[in-house]
């Protein structure tokens, strides 16, 4: 008998995988429509590419070429389906709406990479032109035409209607758009076709076979076989001038960066959470684009200690929620705390008030170069200590804690009633002070000297 293993994991391959999502896909009648036309594509496309064979024209296979785009962009309108389709996992917790982008970003890169060949095979062709046969040039020129256009108005390509609206204009776009105000002052009922914008996917399949008409005329008329090479990179250059844009659109959504004509409006909600009851700041904000319309952001807020949670937590959502479909919101109270000089009770024998008294001691000039900290030499340009509690230092005022306790030793000293470290000096006599004392003092290398004296005994 072999090994049981329980609890295993069956492994899928990437290929069941797909069959099951496209399963899931097929399953909606929506993309019904969306199938027949890609299976109509595929047609349409070989046989463009065996008239492009026959003709040997390299314009109508730069046009052609917009019909496999036109394929690809069915395949983004079926992952736009799919992803509303699918909810969000622990893997993907914002859901599936980078697909989509990825899918555009992805066919507006294949369309330009395209264009560029194109433009490689017509410098190639400018050394030594072929012959160009217009049997079935002009018919696969309307016939690729009739189809794009079909397409795109029969079917609504939600990822590539928002990009060609939310990305710049063209090149090919803007110098149509001045044609068109000058057209449709002579005739204002034409503004509401070619104003502000034309579409750029129907603008750049009108433009290929208005190119792929004059080649045929001019080749039919004089045999000048250059036009096509002139004209196949023309369709590239329109191509990678209207492809350019989306991908750029497409691509700082994939770098998570915010979109420029909403940073004023999140600014302005920003300045009015801050302004909320109990809150106190709004910081580490980040917002970005999910997908295509769909912003996501995080933020933290601080508040104050007795402010409720989650009312500050309605409030901050209720606002921002208004541009931020997918937000998140961490709260946290202000933790502030007034630093303590000591951590611990102060033992009895440490200080006692009756048992001292402060004696003011006049600056000395051999203190402007001690350290307070570590009573060593400092640097002139040495900043003062950041922190310093009672600390005597040139910043202070320089103070002697007298005690008058005495301790037998039998040598005459006198000591303080607590050791001290080494900062600390004991049995610092000053002549004229009375019965043997012993100071404390901050400064160890003030020239005094040491030892005891009585009253009236002069110091050696």
């Amino acid at each position: 008998m072999g090994t049981i293993h329980l609890f295993r994991k069956s492994q899928r391959t990437i290929a069941s995988k797909l069959t099951q999502e496209f399963r899931l896909v097929a399953a909606d009648r929506r993309s019904w429509k969306i199938l027949l036309f890609g299976a109509i594509n595929l047609i349409c496309t070989g046989f463009l590419l065996m008239w492009c064979s026959s003709t040997n024209s390299i314009a109508l296979t730069a046009y052609s070429y917009l019909t496999i785009f036109n394929l690809f962009s069915l395949i983004t309108c079926l992952i736009s389906y799919w992803v509303m389709m699918k909810k969000p996992s622990p893997a993907y917790s914002f859901g599936f709406e980078r697909f989509e982008v990825l899918a555009v970003f992805a066919t507006t890169v294949l369309a330009q990479l395209g264009a560029l060949f194109i433009l490689k095979e017509s410098t190639e062709r400018f050394l030594e032109q072929p012959e160009i046969h217009t049997g079935r040039l002009l018919v696969g020129t309307f016939v690729a035409l009739f189809f794009n256009l079909f397409t795109m108005l029969s079917i609504r390509n939600k990822p590539f209607a928002y990009v060609s609206e939310a990305a710049s204009t063209s090149w090919l776009q803007e110098h149509v758009a001045d044609l068109s105000r000058s057209l449709c002052g002579i005739i204002p009922g034409l503004s509401s076709i070619f104003l502000p914008r034309m579409n750029p996917f129907v603008l750049i399949d009108l433009a290929g076979a208005f190119a792929l008409c004059i080649t045929y005329m001019l080749i039919e008329i004089n045999n000048y076989f250059a036009v096509d090479t002139a004209s196949a990179i023309a369709i590239a250059l329109m191509t990678f001038g209207t492809m350019y844009p989306m991908s750029v659109y497409s691509g700082k959504v994939l770098l998570q960066t915010t979109p420029p004509h909403v940073i004023g409006q999140l600014d302005k909600l920003i300045r009015e959470v801050s302004t909320l009851d109990g809150v106190l700041e709004v910081r580490n904000e980040h917002f970005w684009t999910l997908g295509f319309g769909t912003l996501a952001g995080s933020v933290h807020v601080r508040i104050r200690r007795d402010a409720n949670e989650q009312m500050v937590l309605a409030h901050v959502t209720n606002r921002l929620y208004t541009l931020v479909s997918t937000l998140t919101v961490q709260i946290f109270k202000d933790d502030w705390i007034r630093p303590t000089l000591t951590s611990g009770p102060i033992a009895n024998n440490m200080l006692n008030l009756s048992d001292h008294h402060v004696i003011p001691m006049p600056p000395l000039k051999a203190t402007d170069n001690l350290n307070p900290v570590t009573s060593t030499p400092a640097k002139p340009s040495s900043p003062p200590p950041e922190f310093s509690f009672n600390t005597p230092g040139k910043n202070m005022n320089p103070v002697i804690l007298l005690n008058t306790q005495t301790r037998p030793y039998g040598l005459g000293l006198n000591y303080g009633s607590v050791p001290y470290s080494s900062v600390f000096n004991q049995g610092l006599g000053i002549s004229g002070m009375g019965a043997t004392q012993g100071f404390r003092t901050g400064f160890t290398h003030v020239p005094s000297r040491y030892g005891t004296g009585t009253r009236g005994q002069p110091q050696p």
